[in-house]
């Protein structure tokens, strides 16, 4: 093959995996967007309450009863727009960086450390590209929960990504990006590696099997959920804070966050809506991996 059909080989095997990732994580985020929603209300409402328990299916009936089946889907367009440029880029990434260390070690297989690496590293890039539409996403998603004179009203994701710089300045595009790089970079970690390794180890022990990708996407979805909550609860909070009356900000930084939630909040405070959250991710993670595999197979 000549250097020039090399190129094109690889070029075309890149656009490949990038796109497969961005058609998986929109696939599974239109699935699993009403978990999600519930997943956010329950950490703003719980948000300076030490030990006060709230019931997901309480709030899922509440929200029916008086605002109907479309309250769940608030913030769909910014959900979308997220995951072209976030799951593009972490899945794709991923893929792509563990075929270059297949092809420079000749081998079909590759290292966990490796993978530990390439799925933090993907996740965190990915999170900074995305980190606009995420923060649009929250701030739609609880801006009813705001005082009257506080609540942004944005008409839509494209409105709000317009008013955030007008407003706040273009930093403010990616203010609770270290907390959205960590939560990024701890579930790419959870959900790729655990996959990768379980799936490697039961083709290896049990044969080639359709299960073993079933099985596989179970373990790590439990593995991001663990993994990533904390960092998704940080994250929340701090995307979705309003000035003070002095014209603070509740949280100084992603630590400063962390430290006022475990002191007001507790340890387990962080886990707030982890039933939910499993609900949410589980799903989005085994739709995502099953979806990526599929589409791999079809067009390899």
């Amino acid at each position: 093959m000549s250097q020039a059909n090399q190129r094109g080989s690889s070029f075309n095997r890149e656009v490949k995996n990038f796109s497969i990732g961005g058609i998986s994580g929109c696939i599974a985020t239109t699935a699993i967007l009403p978990m999600d929603y519930v997943k956010v209300q329950l950490q703003v409402a719980s948000e300076g309450l030490r030990g006060q328990k709230f019931s997901p299916f309480d709030f899922i009936s509440k929200t029916y009863r008086t605002k109907g089946i479309l309250e769940f889907y608030s913030g769909l367009d910014s959900a979308l727009l997220r995951q072209v440029l976030y799951a593009t880029t972490r899945l794709g990434l991923y893929r792509s960086l563990c075929d270059y260390e297949k092809r420079r070690t000749g081998s079909d297989a590759i290292s966990f450390f490796s993978k530990f690496l390439y799925s933090t590293i993907s996740g965190g890039i990915g999170a900074i590209v995305g980190n606009p539409c995420d923060i649009a996403l929250v701030r739609i998603q609880t801006d009813h929960s705001l005082p009257v004179e506080k609540r942004r009203n944005y008409k839509s994701v494209f409105d709000a990504l317009k008013r955030i710089p007008k407003e706040e300045g273009p930093l403010a595009y990616w203010r609770g990006c270290t907390p959205t790089i960590g939560r990024a970079a701890a579930m790419n970690f959870g959900m790729l590696a655990p996959y990768d390794q379980t799936k490697e180890f039961l083709d290896r022990n049990f044969g080639v099997k359709t299960m073993n990708r079933i099985y596989s996407s179970f373990f790590a979805a439990f593995c991001a959920c663990v993994i990533s909550l904390p960092f998704d609860n940080i994250k929340t909070k701090y995307q979705r804070m309003t000035q003070l009356p002095d014209g603070t900000y509740p949280y100084r930084g992603f630590v400063d966050c962390f430290k006022k939630s475990i002191a007001k909040e507790g340890f387990m405070g962080l886990y707030v809506g982890f039933a939910v959250f499993v609900m949410r991710v589980g799903p989005n993670a085994v739709i995502t991996l099953l979806t990526q595999d599929l589409l791999h197979h079809l067009l390899d």
